[in-house]
């Protein structure tokens, strides 16, 4: 896929990139990053574009890292999930085949009981 040469504005100031994904999915990104830097900048007024550069980074990597640690616990619930089907399905099929040998033995004495 080829790099998309993308032209953005965040807190005023004009940036270009380069992203092989879209550029409206990069502008929703930087709309996004635009939002919460003027929104921290308001609320900190003496904050520079530059700490709440840092700050915003930090938010995201904290919700990337929660986000993971999310992932990593519902892959090991599926996992965990999958193996107790496992289990459940074995011993169906045990359940199963020891119903069929004790009908096999009950169809037996029935024949056995009819020649008395």
């Amino acid at each position: 896929m080829a790099a998309n040469k993308i032209k953005l504005t965040i807190c005023g100031a004009n940036y270009v990139v380069m992203s092989e994904e879209s550029e409206e999915y990069i502008q929703e990104l930087a709309a996004r990053l635009d939002e919460d830097m003027n929104n921290l900048m308001s609320n900190m007024p003496s904050a520079s574009v530059t700490a709440a550069a840092i700050v915003t980074a930090l938010g995201y990597l904290d919700e990337l890292k929660k986000a993971e640690n999310g992932a990593d616990n519902m892959r090991s619930q599926v996992h965990e999930y999958l193996e107790d089907a496992s289990k459940a399905r074995m011993e169906a099929l045990d359940a199963s085949r020891r119903l069929a040998a004790l009908q096999k033995e009950v169809d037996s004495l029935k024949e056995r009981i009819g020649e008395v």
